[in-house]
């Protein structure tokens, strides 16, 4: 089954305009009397209509918070899909762009070339590489568009714990999964987001009952083994109130040549006193894996998450990170590190939304770059109306390990309430000579001093994962990185 976008003509560059992710299409060209398509790309002026290439179209996206109700207002799937599929074909591959100085765009993504693949393949083996040998109270494994293994601790099934495609949850738990189901997610922002409405097979769906305390972690696995994919996955997480788990997602791929992709959607709700620990370990390999993303965690009364996403690998990976304290007396801590190389370009926006108080929020991240790499991390507090007693921080903190690669950390702070502190930092560094000398005149060579240091930068969040297999898992890959890169690595330090 191929799901692709209708081929465009040539490219001609246009100036991009930013618009909200929330508008929609836009006309755009009032200043020079066009008029923008938003059906097909084509830019009119009183001629000929001209084609855009997708990816290049005039309309840019800004960076928002989702912020809101998403498309579960009662419609069933089927017509959720639907209305999904109407917006696809409408919309344009998008381009986002971040106060006139960062844009992300998909111009050079062939969609056409990608197909959906629901043929069962069994387990990849870079799963079976990568995924740590250890208890775990279930696994979802999908290979391109068919989940090919699921395992569930008997024992958890007898507590009513569910773990199932989210195609199996639809059939079979409907009336729970349709509760849950794009609670928060919208479906139509942009080309990729509706393409993953409207096409997602297989998914995985994990549902913890209230009270059930799980101390081995769930795993859901997304993987990708070959060229000429499309991957839209799908996960719905619900955990009951006063339930207590641990959900690993990996987002892995083969080293191979040519393009896929992958554009999913990620939802966990945590009701009142629920609590939460989640990890997300991304490599997408040597592959030219684009990765467009977004994901919704909320956070119930009463209820705690701890989620740490370890990005560190994809040829374009453009992620949406949002975690919203919904309920009084929600808290939650945001963690996450990135580790950009080669060509590879990151884009990530995370959220720390607080749309009631009292509530907590602490935020730090923490990223490096190589080769010639771009890698941009914008965060945002967000504290609604009404949502008193708000207490949170954001930091982000960035190490430059190659003179031709690029990172940007930007924190911001939106607030709406009076009665709450909200601050936030943001740090762009590079490696301490002086530091290096110092490890130098204790017997470690210049290799040895930069990967201390550089792992020591890590160290602080990697730890927080609180699962040892998961850290050496995370410490291996960037270890791996540093020694791929060490000659970019001196390239810096000569410069300076």
């Amino acid at each position: 089954m191929t799901r692709s976008a209708k081929r465009l003509g040539p490219a001609r560059l246009r100036p991009v305009t930013a618009v909200s992710e929330s508008n929609g299409a836009t006309d755009d060209g009032a200043g020079d009397g066009a008029t923008a398509n938003p059906g097909n790309g084509a830019v009119t002026n009183g001629a000929a209509p001209v084609q855009m290439k997708p990816g290049r179209h005039r309309e840019a996206t800004l960076y928002h918070a989702l912020h809101g109700a998403g498309a579960g207002d009662g419609r069933t799937l089927e017509q959720l899909r639907e209305a999904a599929l109407k917006a696809y074909e409408a919309a344009e591959l998008p381009v986002w762009r971040r106060s006139g100085f960062w844009t992300t765009s998909l111009e050079s993504l062939d969609l056409d070339a990608l197909a959906t693949s629901v043929a069962e393949s069994g387990v990849p083996d870079v799963v079976s590489r990568t995924l740590p040998d250890r208890p775990r109270a279930g696994r979802i494994v999908q290979s391109a568009g068919a989940v090919v293994q699921v395992q569930l601790d008997e024992a958890l099934a007898e507590k009513g714990v569910i773990l199932c495609s989210l195609e199996q949850a639809f059939e079979q738990h409907r009336e729970l999964a349709s509760e849950w189901y794009c609670k928060r997610m919208p479906i139509d922002r942009n080309k990729l987001e509706a393409a993953n409405a409207a096409f997602w097979t297989g998914g995985a769906f994990l549902y913890v009952p209230q009270g059930v305390v799980v101390e081995e972690p769930f795993e859901i696995v997304y993987a990708i083994d070959r060229a000429g994919v499309a991957q839209y996955g799908r996960t719905l997480v619900v955990g009951a109130p006063m339930s207590d788990f641990r959900v690993q997602e990996y987002d892995l791929a083969q080293d191979f040549e040519g393009q896929a992709l992958h554009a999913s959607a990620f939802e966990l709700y945590l009701q009142d006193g629920a609590r939460c620990r989640v990890a997300q370990l991304q490599d997408w390999g040597s592959g030219e894996v684009f990765d467009v993303s977004t994901r919704f965690v909320g956070v119930g009364r009463d209820a705690y998450c701890h989620w740490l996403p370890a990005l560190l690998g994809g040829h374009l990976v453009r992620q949406h990170l949002e975690l919203a304290v919904m309920g009084k007396g929600g808290d939650m801590a945001f963690r996450g590190l990135f580790f950009a190389e080669a060509h590879e370009h990151l884009d990530v926006f995370a959220v720390d939304l607080h749309e009631t108080g009292p509530s907590g929020g602490d935020v730090h991240w923490r990223g490096t770059a190589t080769g010639e790499s771009r890698a941009s991390f914008e965060g945002l507090i967000q504290i609604d109306p009404g949502a008193q007693q708000t207490h949170t921080y954001l930091q982000i903190h960035t190490m430059m390990l190659s003179p031709k690669a690029r990172v940007d950390a930007i924190p911001s702070v939106l607030v709406s309430a009076d009665d709450v502190s909200a601050s936030h930092g943001g740090t762009v560094g590079e490696l301490d000579e002086t530091a290096i000398f110092y490890m130098q005149t204790r017997g470690l060579d210049r290799a040895a001093a930069v990967k201390v240091i550089v792992e020591g930068f890590f160290e602080p969040l990697v730890a927080e994962l609180q699962d040892e297999a998961l850290e050496e898992l995370v410490r291996g890959k960037v270890e791996k990185k540093l020694a791929a890169a060490r000659d970019d690595i001196e390239a810096y330090a000569a410069s300076r």
